[in-house]
């Protein structure tokens, strides 16, 4: 195979902005907005539960983003598995929070009902590749764990990434490592429309730094979400007909405007795919105006309301493409 490819896609830059939605009229607005509400960004209005689901059991992705550790973010992601499960539609769980060295210590878990939570999370390299609290998400490897379902590392390993963000992609990619792990010959996308967005939340978020170092950010950000969707395209591409979908859980970085993860897949699969994007947000009446222009961005297909998280309503560095 031949060295890996840093490529810009303008066509399909053109085609995402497109997609989305443009600023909505004020009519199709909801004028209040209420916890656990779920909206549909491209009507502008509230959908129930079941007609939410109804189009969700047609998708071969579903990406779920999250605030990390939001303990309401979980219990919505465990009903739209349980939904899943009970419609006959059993789907296998990317978690974002395990990385690719760690898969086969999930795999232990899954399958070994006296294995002590201690010796799992020493075997998923849980520390090296996350970190926070495992009780967090605890619950989300429980329901995989009771209901058979298969849970997919999304992660390249960290010690990986962090090589990107200090020495930038080329020197990284001469680590053994990257060969090991199948990174070395991938293609990394740089599209333009994702370039943009995330070099500008980079700088919203971390000012002052060089530009050197931005770059080294912003290419770390590309390599993981480029691992992310080798993951799921390879897992879509060898699982059975009649297979449930893969239910991707991620921080809603990783899912907005489509660009970080679900665009890669759908690059990958060469378009063949049915996926939409969950973005799950922390709602405080006086941020109305928050919600609206989430709305008004198209931030993903579906924006769903839950009460603030124990450690309080997220920054948010969100600048649209």
């Amino acid at each position: 195979m031949g060295r890996p490819v840093l490529f810009a896609s303008l066509a399909l830059a053109g085609f995402l902005v497109a997609g989305r939605a443009e600023t909505l009229p004020a009519e199709n607005r909801a004028a209040t907005f209420t916890e656990w509400q779920i909206l549909d960004a491209k009507a502008g209005h509230v959908v129930g539960f079941e007609d939410f689901m109804a189009s969700l059991l047609t998708m071969d992705v579903i990406y779920i983003g999250e605030e990390h550790s939001h303990r309401s973010h979980i219990e919505a992601a465990l009903r739209i598995l349980q939904t899943l499960v009970d419609r006959n539609r059993k789907p296998a769980l990317g978690l974002e929070m395990f990385g690719w060295d760690g898969q086969a210590g999930l795999d232990h878990y899954l399958t070994a009902p006296d294995m002590a939570p201690d010796q799992f999370l020493q075997e998923a390299h849980w520390k090296e590749n996350w970190g926070s609290a495992y009780t967090d998400y605890a619950p989300l490897i429980d329901f995989a764990r009771s209901h058979h379902l298969p849970v997919l590392a999304l992660n390249p390993p960290k010690p990986l990434v962090r090589r990107v963000a200090k020495e930038g992609l080329l020197g990284a990619l001469k680590d053994p490592e990257m060969l090991r792990w199948q990174m070395r010959d991938e293609v990394l996308s740089d599209e333009p429309a994702y370039r943009e967005v995330m070099v500008s939340q980079l700088r919203a978020c971390h000012g002052g730094l060089s530009e050197e170092a931005y770059q080294r950010m912003y290419e770390a950000a590309l390599f993981r979400d480029e691992g992310m969707a080798k993951t799921i395209s390879e897992h879509l591409s060898h699982r059975a007909p009649d297979a449930g979908p893969v239910v991707s859980y991620t921080g809603a970085g990783h899912i907005q405007y489509r660009l970080p993860v679900p665009s890669r897949v759908l690059r990958r699969l060469k378009g063949a795919i049915r996926q939409t994007t969950v973005y799950l947000t922390s709602y405080e009446p006086k941020r109305q105006d928050e919600i609206r222009t989430l709305l008004d961005q198209s931030i993903a297909d579906y924006v769903w309301l839950t009460p603030v998280s124990a450690h309080g309503a997220p920054r948010r560095c969100l600048s649209p493409p």
